[in-house]
Formats: structure tokens, C-alpha cells, sequence
């Protein structure tokens, strides 16, 4: 009788010796090794998948322009959900095989509709987990990539919030420890030149950080019409309800948005000379250029 322990070393034996011989054997050259070139993967966009969520709401802003203040405005309506900074853009799919973008291809998705996909799944889980109707993101950056939201979401609804640009700068002046001065004038540029293409280009409604804090009844009522809810006077007592911590990369954290109160905006500094174009977007969007 056969010993059952030399056939199975036998076996072992000869499935090495098989793999061995197929590890220095050259690749076979089939048309499924061949991979797709480069330049047509890159050239592909995918359709635009069905939505969750078909029309969020976009705060756009500069930072430090009173976005909390806003959010938390609009979160104590009983209709809206407008939570922390969701920082979406920086949500990212990363495709980590050669033939992942080729499998996705063949699903009619690339790496910008994934991470679009994933942008509305996130929206919508905090939406639903909320139990409102209208979910609004005042992420400051989302300013600077206002196309490719508009991109994602046709029918996103969109806030554009403005503050005197000489104040923005000086609220970043005093807000860091050691400020460049040059480096500060550049940020709030670009913030200010991406604001104003976003304003000419979309269908906004604009408010004023300076209208927001001294006339908070008519501007949050001007909000609710553009976003097709009545106005509810809970809205200006925003520190009674719970609108989750405020830290730093989630929003405000000063004490003037724990307070609970609206409090009167700093009002920009009239001797302070601002760079050309900043005096320029200030004078288009209606303040004294100083």
C-alpha cells in the first residue's frame, strides 16, 4: 500500500517545481497584460451620477468674515441643518492600482465623480442623521473651488457672505502671532478675487457681515425666503440650542461666537491703506476702499 505521507510530499514537490518554472518563464503577452495607455484614461469624464442630496447650500466667504455667526444663525431654524466646517474638498479618493482606473472606466465613474459620489454620501448621512429638509456647508475654502462645486451639485443653492476687506485683514492681523503682512493682503486676495467670479458667474444671494449683525431679523428673513422657509424668530437666539463644539478647523472658537449673542462687527479701519485690488473689490462690492 501506497504511504499517504510520501504522495502528499510528492505532490508539494511537484507544485514547486511548477511554480518555480513559471517565475522565470517570460510574461505571456496577452491582451489583458497589455495596459490601457495613460493619456486615454486621463482624457475620460465620467457622467454625472444621481445625486442624494440635489441642492445643498453654499456659504461663500472669505475667512474669518462671520461664516459661524451664520452658520449657527441658520442652524437654530428648525428647517436647515448647517453644521461645522465639512471640509469636503479635502475628502479624496486615491485609485492605488494601475487597472482601478480602468475597472472604475468600465462602471462609467473616474476619480472626480468618486470623490463627488463621496462628497454626496457624507452630505446626506448628516441630513438625514439631522431629520431637516435643507443641509448648508460654510466651509470658507469651499470658496476657492466654486466650479467644481457647481460642478457636482447643477442645482446647489449658494450664500454669498461679504465682509470689508480691510476688516478681514485685520481680524488675520490680530488673530496670529507673528502675521506677514504681504502673505495676509495675498490670502485675502485670492479669497476675494474666487468670491467676486463666484458672485458675477452663479445665482446668489448676497448678504453683508456688517448687515448681518446690525439688522439680524431682516437679513435671516431675506435668507429664509431665498431658501423657501418661513422665518423663525429662534434663529437670533442661536445660544440656546446646541450647535456642537466650537475649535479650531471646525469654525470660530473665539468667545464673541460663544457668547450666544450677535454682537456688532468691527468695523474696517478707514486710515488703513489697502493693496489696489483689494481697494478695488471693496469699492465693487459697495465699502469705502479707505
Amino acid at each position: 500500500m501506497r504511504d499517504p505521507r510520501m504522495s502528499a510530499i510528492g505532490k508539494g514537490l511537484r507544485r514547486r517545481g511548477r511554480l518555480m518554472a513559471q517565475a522565470v518563464s517570460p510574461p505571456r503577452r496577452t491582451l489583458d497584460a497589455v495596459p490601457t495607455p495613460r493619456d486615454t484614461e486621463d482624457a475620460y469624464v465620467a457622467p454625472r451620477v444621481p445625486r442624494l442630496v440635489d441642492s445643498p447650500v453654499f456659504v461663500l466667504s472669505c475667512v474669518r468674515s462671520g461664516s459661524t455667526l451664520l452658520r449657527v444663525l441658520l442652524n437654530s431654524h428648525s428647517s436647515i441643518r448647517a453644521p461645522h466646517e465639512m471640509h469636503l474638498r479635502t475628502l479624496h479618493v486615491h485609485l492605488s492600482r494601475d487597472f482601478t482606473a480602468d475597472a472604475m472606466r468600465a462602471l462609467e465613474l473616474d476619480k472626480d465623480e468618486l470623490e463627488h459620489t463621496l462628497w454626496d454620501r457624507v452630505m446626506h448621512l448628516e441630513l438625514a442623521r439631522s431629520g431637516k429638509q435643507i443641509i448648508v456647508d460654510k466651509t470658507p475654502p469651499n470658496t476657492l473651488i466654486w466650479p467644481r462645486l457647481h460642478r457636482c451639485w447643477p442645482n446647489a443653492r449658494y450664500i454669498v457672505l461679504l465682509r470689508h476687506p480691510g476688516a478681514v485683514v485685520a481680524s488675520l492681523t490680530d488673530r496670529r502671532t507673528d502675521p506677514d503682512h504681504e502673505q495676509i493682503h495675498a490670502e485675502v486676495l485670492d479669497y476675494g478675487e474666487r468670491l467676486d467670479e463666484a458672485r458675477r458667474a452663479l445665482d446668489v444671494h448676497v448678504v453683508t457681515y456688517e448687515e448681518l449683525t446690525a439688522d439680524p431679523e431682516r437679513t435671516t428673513r431675506g435668507l429664509c425666503a431665498y431658501l423657501g422657509v418661513p422665518w423663525e424668530s429662534g434663529m437670533l437666539d442661536y445660544g440656546t440650542q446646541d450647535h456642537g463644539t466650537f475649535r479650531p478647523q471646525l469654525g470660530d472658537w473665539s468667545p464673541t461666537i460663544r457668547s450666544g449673542r450677535i454682537q456688532p462687527a468691527r468695523a474696517a479701519d478707514p486710515t488703513a491703506e489697502l493693496p489696489p485690488r483689494l481697494a478695488e473689490l471693496a469699492k465693487a462690492w459697495g465699502y469705502p476702499a479707505g
